[in-house]
């Protein structure tokens, strides 16, 4: 019998799987990146849809096998694409979740990505629109660093986004942004 792991996962991206299923790319705190299967997930009545739409933020039910990770549950708990309610937030969001998904080709057992992705999502949420671009630059560097491809000091803990902090990071931008493409460029992409 197969162990099913029960954790919280943020929707990266969905891409269909023949007629009815998709692959999720999920993050999570306690398994860090995956792609899991999941069935039936396309169909007009499926129940799983809202939980798995990218930017979901869900309870989910996993299961690992000898083809990979399947879902087989999940429960809604934020929509942080309603949350995110003008275009510019959910781009700016949208560009730091590209960026995970071309730097991790296949999964990462790294918990912090979890913390960094919902720190920033918040974020994006809740802080003054001027702050968004401070919040894009400081998470990037955070993934990077998660990653191993940025050794510099990084200024505040994650997962916070403070107003001070985030002060900091748009009076040091242009370093920050050097800095992020280095490590884009020791990535290889």
């Amino acid at each position: 019998m197969r162990h099913k792991y029960e954790t919280r996962g943020i929707v990266l991206s969905r891409s269909p799987l023949g007629e009815a299923n998709a692959f999720i790319t999920l993050v999570t705190p306690a398994l860090g990146l995956l792609r899991v299967r999941a069935q039936g997930v396309r169909k007009p009545d499926a129940k799983l849809a809202a939980a798995l739409a990218t930017f979901a933020e869900s309870e989910v039910v996993l299961m690992h096998g000898r083809e990979g990770w399947r879902l087989s549950g999940a429960v809604l708990e934020e929509n942080w694409f309603k949350r995110l309610v003008r275009a510019a937030p959910r781009e700016r969001a949208a560009r730091l979740l590209g960026l995970l998904l071309r730097l991790v080709a296949g999964e990462a057992q790294n918990p912090v990505l979890f913390m960094i992705v919902r720190g920033s999502l918040e974020a994006f949420a809740e802080l003054p629109e001027e702050t968004h671009e401070a919040v894009e630059v400081l998470a990037a560097l955070r993934l990077l660093a998660a990653l191993g491809l940025d050794a510099g000091a990084l200024p505040g803990e994650v997962p916070i986004f403070s107003a001070p902090l985030l002060a900091e990071v748009a009076k040091n931008r242009a370093e920050y942004v050097a800095r992020i493409n280095r490590g884009i460029e020791a990535s290889g992409l």
